[in-house]
């Protein structure tokens, strides 16, 4: 018998504008639903500004359930569109 631990693949993306790198990085946090993370931040200046503008990245990181099977191919037809399959140990 397998084992498999898996989790709903969903991204998000954002553009913030602020005033500071610290500003930017606030506002992005609080934006993160409860269960996300932030998995990419990259910030940009324009020319003669002083504002910042962070394009950030977040992911589902929640909703973990584990599933089993018999075999890899019985395991992998369980992994329902847009899951992934995170680990697999044997029983």
């Amino acid at each position: 018998m397998l084992s498999g631990r898996i989790r709903p693949i969903e991204t998000r993306e954002l553009s913030i504008d602020a005033e500071s790198i610290d500003d930017a990085r606030a506002q992005a946090e609080a934006e993160l639903p409860a269960g996300w993370v932030l998995t990419d931040a990259a910030a940009t200046m324009a020319k003669a500004s002083t504002r910042i503008t962070l394009n950030v990245k977040m992911a589902r990181r929640d909703g973990v359930r584990d599933i089993e099977a018999d075999d890899m191919q019985s395991l992998y037809a369980q992994v329902p569109a847009g899951w992934q399959l995170l680990s697999v140990r044997e029983d």
